[in-house]
């Protein structure tokens, strides 16, 4: 990512954590995408508190919540960058939609709000350190049952 501009490479690591995400490529976002520690603030999604855990520890939890479902899908856009030194901020809309075969009541839920990310500039380039999802409406079969 050396030939591109600062910018583009704090939104390529961002890019990278919701391609990433859906192809559950564990791996890849521990190396390429998160600090090895992250502030998660998933709460409007029902998680009872911010807390910090390893990026281990984060993808360890999104992989157990999404056994189960044949696809998740992220479209994210409207990124807004704030760059401060070695550091960023960026904030995101994210629509996500997860599908699930064999549901009974419709074989989708989708959560539509955005990201409050911060990054840091490392040795092997931009990491996110710390974000907030902020949910504006979820719509479809929540349970996917």
């Amino acid at each position: 990512m050396e030939n591109f501009s600062i910018r583009e490479q704090i939104i390529e690591t961002v890019n990278r954590l919701f391609n990433y995400t859906d192809a559950q490529n564990w791996v890849a976002l521990q190396q390429e995408v998160f600090a090895s520690d992250v502030v998660v603030d998933m709460v409007s999604l029902g998680m009872p508190d911010v807390k910090k855990m390893s990026a281990k520890e984060l993808c360890d939890m999104w992989q157990n919540g999404f056994s189960g479902l044949d696809a998740v899908f992220h479209l994210a856009g409207n990124q807004a960058v704030t760059l401060k030194g070695d550091t960023a901020d960026v904030y995101c809309y994210s629509a996500a939609t997860h599908y699930k075969k064999t549901a009974l009541n419709g074989n989708t839920r989708t959560f539509n709000g955005s990201y409050d990310l911060h990054l840091v500039k490392t040795q092997n380039g931009w990491r996110i350190d710390s974000f907030k999802y902020n949910l504006k409406y979820a719509e479809g079969n929540l349970e996917l049952k």
